[in-house]
């Protein structure tokens, strides 16, 4: 699930990449909540995870 195009930012980045290994493990992993947990985890702003949730609806 992960994409060539990498969303800006060091802390997204590092979300997509923990959440594409999450994913890899376990592919029926509520995307929403992991993008909440990924949020949590990397300490990403309201506006980073609306990046992020930006993101994963273009994929």
């Amino acid at each position: 699930m992960m994409c060539t195009i990498m969303p800006k930012g060091e802390k997204i980045r590092q979300a997509v990449r923990w959440i594409s290994e999450e994913l890899k493990m376990d592919e029926s992993l509520d995307l929403s909540k992991l993008i909440e947990k990924a949020a949590y985890k990397f300490n990403l702003s309201p506006k980073e995870e609306e990046e992020l949730k930006a993101f994963y609806a273009q994929t």
